[in-house]
């Protein structure tokens, strides 16, 4: 340090500095950090960030709180839950392309205010009526012949439902397009955001549910669905002012392609074809084009309104499937949507089979925090790896550490203490199915390794935390011969968290890099359906094969899945890799 700068910063005297002395000093740059910490905070990252959080801290406690809720009203039946879940993912399945389609179609700053208003207003709906159920459910059960409850199921799943296409269509515009605007489409400040999402996206999948499932124990349902309905109201009005500002400083979010003003991406295509066909028309000898159009109006005409609509739609829908194929990373997107089909995550079908395999509760909830934990570092090895290794090679690490750690899932099928047991597919054991040998029997727990009750007892004795079950009056002796199966069971599923959670980011940042502009919409609304339709392929597998004897089974029946996912990510790689790809 020189004289001077000693001098000055003892205050001894009072000295000029050159511009790169004053640049360099201390306490300039002490003055720096406050403003540009203030800089950032007005920044759109992070009013990105702030708004990410909220509406995902939303989602995740509107998630976990619903499927209670659902099993509360119906006398602890999993009925509605069921049809819930299918009726959410049939509607992204069928309705994707149409949404995205949709995103693509208006201005950006419309997409995102019209999803976040009508997600918020369907949950607080749905809130206020289930509040509304939950208080005065005896008597709306006389009302009607009880019919008028079932009005009340069907709006609050129909609310729900809406919800989800809502949230469904801000992720694709916030996450899939407004990320890659603001970073100037530069690949390393998108990696980065792309990671900080997910690492936010982590931390509220184990925070939200717990702090509502705090509310809902300690006070009751009704408090829970008030505190649900303050959250959104409150996250509404934050998230819209946040998001406005967004708009606002960053100017390329208003400007989309010229042509997509008016009209999508597959209704220019459409419009193309037909001009195809009077072109070729023409060039037959068909007849004038006045006479032609008459005809065609005239055949419009004849068709109802709704029908010339539904077909619109279909088209469209048909259109947007077409683009999803067309991508150059359509392997791998479509290798992404096979890592669904697996029963090897912290969801209620894994809970569950370690639940008879005895293992308890309290661990499971560590167990699910070390698991956010290896997720997290997947998010920082993706943007390692991203650095050294280029993206697509990034995914390639990330597939093979991935397969890796799986092989101890696949091992623990046939470890010490593995309860499969193939002989429990003979039609002669059906009428055990259950672990119901007897009429006086009420819940299948499982006294050793090999009883056969359903991976999902009688959910009357089970209390909800998290995506977890935590049973009640259990019976002692649950213990297995041996902890090794299910010790190399989570072994497994929670490393490959770390390939896992990098493999999807490469993906997201691949479809985010390589898809353009007109069709960013529609083709991750695609990309949705394709998810949620691998999702309901797992769910069948359980269905089928729902006894803890069946779980190795499902467990091979899972990595194989993913291992023709990660081949589809190989192929991909080997044909990304002959073509030169520029890095910025």
């Amino acid at each position: 340090m020189s004289l001077r700068t000693e001098g000055a910063q003892c205050g001894a005297v009072a000295l000029e500095f050159d511009h790169d002395h004053d640049r360099d000093s201390p306490v300039i740059k002490a003055r720096n950090i406050p403003r540009s910490a203030l800089i950032y905070l007005k920044g759109p990252k992070f009013l990105i960030y702030v708004s990410g959080a909220l509406s995902m801290w939303g989602d995740r406690m509107w998630h976990f709180a619903i499927s209670v809720f659902l099993i509360e009203l119906y006398g602890h039946n999993l009925l509605l839950t069921g049809i819930f879940g299918l009726v959410v993912a049939g509607s992204v399945l069928l309705l994707g392309a149409l949404i995205g389609d949709w995103v693509d179609r208006n201005p950006r700053n419309k997409v995102a205010h019209a999803s976040l208003f009508i997600q918020n207003i369907s949950v607080t709906v749905c809130s206020i009526v289930l509040m509304l159920v939950f208080s005065y459910k005896k008597w709306i059960e006389e009302i009607w012949d009880g019919w008028l409850t079932v009005v009340c199921y069907t709006v609050v799943i129909v609310l729900a439902d809406v919800a989800n296409l809502a949230s469904t269509a801000l992720t694709i515009a916030i996450q899939r397009d407004w990320i890659v605007v603001i970073t100037g489409y530069n690949r390393g400040h998108l990696a980065g955001m792309n990671a900080t999402m997910r690492r936010i996206d982590q931390v509220t999948n184990i925070l939200a549910p717990l702090a509502v499932g705090q509310v809902m124990t300690l006070a009751s349902n009704v408090v829970g669905c008030g505190f649900i309905l303050g959250w959104n109201l409150v996250s509404l009005i934050v998230e819209f002012v946040f998001l406005s500002r967004v708009y606002r400083i960053v100017p390329a979010l208003s400007v989309k392609p010229p042509a997509l003003e008016q009209q999508s991406y597959l209704e220019k295509k459409r419009e193309r074809q037909c001009a195809q066909g009077r072109t070729s028309a023409s060039t037959t000898g068909a007849p004038s084009e006045e006479s032609t159009s008459t005809l065609r109006l005239e055949e419009i005409g004849r068709i109802p309104l709704c029908l010339h609509r539904l077909r619109g739609l279909l088209s469209t829908c048909r259109e947007g499937w077409r683009a999803y194929y067309r991508q150059p990373v359509f392997l791998a997107g479509l290798g992404l949507a096979f890592l669904y089909t697996t029963v090897l995550g912290f969801d209620c079908i894994t809970t569950g089979y370690a639940y008879t395999q005895g293992v308890s509760g309290s661990l499971l909830s560590i167990l699910m925090g070390v698991s956010a934990v290896a997720g997290l570092l997947g998010t920082v090895l993706f943007t390692k790896l991203r650095k050294t290794c280029g993206l697509v090679n990034t995914g390639v690490i990330s597939s093979a550490l991935h397969l890796v750690c799986l092989l101890l899932c696949v091992c623990s099928v046939f470890a010490p203490g593995s309860p499969m047991d193939l002989s429990i597919l003979n039609l002669g054991n059906a009428s055990n199915v259950g672990g119901m040998t007897g009429g006086h029997q009420r819940h299948g727990y499982p006294l050793r390794g090999g009883s056969n009750q359903p991976l999902l007892p009688d959910r009357s004795s089970i209390h909800w935390t998290n995506n977890t079950v935590l049973f009640e009056n259990a019976p002692a002796g649950t213990e297995p011969e041996s902890y090794i199966s299910i010790i190399l069971l989570f072994l497994g599923v929670i490393t490959a968290r770390v390939g896992l959670w990098s493999f999807d980011l490469t993906v997201t940042q691949l479809l985010q890099e390589t898809i353009s502009e007109s069709e960013r919409g529609v083709v991750n609304g695609v990309q949705s359906s394709m998810n949620y339709l691998m999702d309901l392929l797992h769910f069948l597998m359980v269905i089928s094969a729902p006894q803890p004897q069946h779980f190795g089974i499902l467990v091979i029946i899972s990595v194989l899945f993913i291992f023709t996912g990660h081949t589809m990510y190989f192929l991909y790689a080997r044909k990304a890799k002959r073509k030169p790809r520029t890095n910025t």
